[in-house]
């Protein structure tokens, strides 16, 4: 009896300092993401943003969520649909996850009479890891070539 006893209190023991949860998929976690972005869900998106975040494209360089929430999601929301991504790299570990390549976007014309259009480039996404354990997006950059007509 004291034999399972000691195995119970070794195997909670060891349970308790285990490092589970410290890493993250970042296929699924960029996934929720673009889902988000997809559905038009600007609250949720903002969520994901880390408070000190940085946005980078072309000249434009945001910071904070405040700012990247305003100038970024809901100001290009509405201008985009169907975001995809190929995934060239990412890396994971403890405390942060990345993942890189490319992206393609409709582009929605200004006015009835404007084309659709589409937009291509390089993407990086950066998820660091929080005091809190949540996992917030810290640093997002596009390299965007210059929108083409939608054939």
């Amino acid at each position: 009896m004291k034999s399972f006893l000691w195995l119970v209190f070794a195997t909670a023991f060891l349970t308790a300092c285990s490092k589970s949860g410290d890493s993250v998929n970042i296929q699924d976690l960029n996934q929720q993401f673009i889902s988000a972005w997809n559905n038009k869900e600007p609250d949720k998106i903002i969520g994901f943003l880390a408070e000190d975040v940085q946005f980078v494209q072309g000249n434009a360089h945001y910071k904070g969520k405040s700012e990247v929430g305003s100038k970024w999601v809901r100001e290009t929301l509405p201008t985009l649909n169907d975001l995809k991504t190929n995934v060239i790299s990412s890396t994971v570990d403890e405390k942060t996850a990345y993942e890189a390549g490319t992206f393609s976007v409709d582009v929605l014309p200004e006015t009835p009479d404007q084309p659709h259009g589409i937009g291509e480039g390089n993407f990086i996404l950066l998820w660091k890891k929080g005091d809190d354990n949540t996992w917030k997006l810290s640093y997002a950059q596009l390299e965007d070539l210059p929108v083409q007509v939608k054939r």
